[in-house]
């Protein structure tokens, strides 16, 4: 296994430097653009707790449990029983067994596979709204397509879940994603919740949850949807990656 993530990496540096030699992808002019400067709303509670809530992952590998943390935080909040001492990421992976989470963020993974596909993020989701007894009223795991046929409807109820969002604060996004396709960093799958959605101007903000990632940041829905419906690199098969998507939490 470890001759299949030495080979692994040495594609994905290969395609990161493609990139930036021929100003493609993230190096092209879809980039992301930073967010220094954000007023929010006191009308969205739902999404003023997820920047209050945000937090940063623990190793390169733990960005679905700093992106639970900040929902679970988020909605305990708007439903007014968060305690003193909000949940840490400690604290999920102890109560939160399903799919070897736990396991899976460990230096050996669980049977070799670190991280968690969309299904099992999907999983993860769900189990953990239900240990912490948060109201809901239901969770969908969508895997995006970019097939001509379905990416149509697929994108037309994309946009309407993120406006639905962002003006009437009935539900979060969490992204499964290809980061190397929104910033400057390798193409490998990725996690964090969406933060925001302008209705206007077609802008979807990441609150990404990497250490690296210094502020939240908007690309335009069109690069935001290639990145959601990204195929991942076929060797990433091997630890269960198929497609990106999101988990749709209705409230």
């Amino acid at each position: 296994m470890n001759g299949v993530i030495y080979v692994m990496r040495s594609v994905l540096y290969l395609r990161y430097f493609f990139h930036k030699i021929t100003a493609t992808g993230s190096f092209g002019r879809r980039h992301a653009r930073w967010e220094k400067t954000l007023v929010l709303s006191r009308e969205n509670p739902v999404k003023a707790g997820l920047f209050r809530h945000h937090v940063k992952q623990f190793h390169e590998s733990s960005c679905s449990v700093a992106t639970v943390a900040c929902v679970v935080n988020t909605l305990l909040e708007v439903q007014g029983r968060l305690p003193k001492t909000p949940v840490t990421q400690q604290d999920l992976l102890d109560k939160v067994t399903t799919a070897h989470w736990k396991e899976r963020m460990g230096p050996n993974g669980y049977q070799g596979r670190r991280g968690l596909p969309l299904a099992v993020l999907g999983q993860v989701v769900e189990t953990s709204l239900d240990v912490f007894g948060i109201a809901h009223q239901g969770v969908e795991v969508v895997e995006t397509t970019r097939d001509p046929g379905k990416a149509k409807t697929c994108r037309q109820t994309l946009l309407s879940r993120l406006t639905g969002f962002e003006t009437r604060a009935d539900s979060i996004i969490i992204a499964h994603f290809d980061q190397g396709s929104l910033l400057q960093e390798l193409n490998i799958p990725h996690i964090s919740p969406v933060g925001g959605f302008d209705p206007h101007t077609g802008r979807v903000l990441l609150l990404d949850v990497d250490t690296a990632v210094p502020l939240p940041y908007s690309v335009c829905f069109d690069t935001f949807y290639r990145a959601i419906s990204t195929h991942y690199q076929h060797l990433f098969h091997l630890f269960g990656y198929g497609r990106g998507g999101y988990i749709y939490i209705r409230l």
